[in-house]
């Protein structure tokens, strides 16, 4: 029997003449290993965790696919969970996990650095994307570049257009990249001799309903004494541009609107949005590659920030 569990699971050698004899009688018999039984006995599960606060909207579409091309080319499979901040609130465990995965991929703030710091004293796998690890967790993670764009942004909206009152509307939460991208929209301003103004600071909701409604109430507090909308990502920007048009605003004629991430719908809009191309589906990818390398014993890059680029489309008011 310990033979015939050597040759099912492969984790030891035997020779040719006995593996071919051993699958003559499998066939003949019509044996298939049962998954379950073989999981308990190795400890692995076969799958890898991506968890988030949420999968909704069409940034994770990429982002997904590039996870699981390179999960499933190592013979792992994908399962998604969400996990909001109320469950982190109401000390909820983690959906996923080691007690149902080889290894999970996190999103963002999604886990508190408690729950980090649990998982990597139990040496158990975990890459990050779109977070830096914690100083005191090298856990590896992999990101985009953020403030270089954001400021580049900025910059063609100030020296193209001349636009100069420019409104930025972030992410919710604290999100690392929301901050990254600020910081690029301050030092913009600074480096053209704008004033920042906290005024023009506008608080995004994921929810494009909220979003909008959070963008109408700005308008009539601020009835255009701005003439630019930096929208924290391309979910964001299709919100302003509904509020805009909904307040009888003309894009970009009477206010430039910009976003990041260049989503897939990017170019469709009417007018197509300028915005900053990101890496999102290798991200994903390099976020698997990294858990394989954990996962075999190998070297792994602790940080990983992929570039990204400006895209100059119609809603900053190009002719293109």
């Amino acid at each position: 029997m310990a033979t015939v569990s050597r040759f099912i699971n492969h984790n030891a050698p035997i020779s040719d003449e006995i593996g071919i004899r051993l699958q003559s009688v499998m066939d003949e018999l019509g044996y298939v290993p049962l998954e379950a039984a073989r999981h308990l006995a190795t400890h692995k599960t076969g799958l890898i965790g991506l968890l988030s606060f949420t999968v909704e909207y069409g940034f994770f579409g990429p982002l997904v696919a590039g996870l699981e091309e390179a999960m499933k080319e190592n013979g792992y499979n994908l399962l998604i969970a969400t996990y909001s901040p109320e469950c982190k609130k109401d000390e909820i465990a983690p959906p996923v996990g080691p007690h149902n995965t080889d290894g999970v991929v996190v999103f963002s703030d999604t886990l508190s650095e408690a729950q980090l710091a649990e998982w990597y004293r139990m040496q158990f796998p975990v890459v990050l994307i779109y977070r830096t690890s914690p100083a005191s967790l090298p856990i590896p993670c992999v990101n985009v570049e953020n403030k270089k764009s954001a400021y580049k942004l900025v910059e063609h909206l100030i020296e193209a257009h001349d636009r100069r009152r420019i409104v930025f509307v972030r992410a919710p939460g604290c999100q690392e990249d929301a901050h990254w991208r600020e910081m690029g929209y301050k030092a913009a301003l600074k480096d053209h001799s704008i004033a920042f103004d906290p005024k023009l600071i506008v608080d995004g909701k994921y929810d494009r309903r909220l979003a909008r409604e959070t963008m109408k109430a700005f308008l009539v507090n601020h009835p255009p004494r701005f003439d630019a909308v930096f929208a924290g990502d391309d979910d964001l920007a299709v919100s302003v541009v509904s509020a805009l048009q909904e307040a009888g605003l003309q894009v970009p004629c009477d206010v430039a609107v910009v976003g990041f991430d260049d989503q897939r719908f990017a170019s469709l809009l009417v007018p197509s949005l300028t915005t900053i191309h990101a890496p999102t589906e290798n991200v994903g990818r390099m976020a698997g590659q990294q858990m394989l390398k954990i996962l075999h014993g190998q070297p792994v890059d602790q940080r990983v920030v992929l570039p990204t680029g400006l895209v100059i489309r119609q809603s900053c008011g190009c002719a293109i």
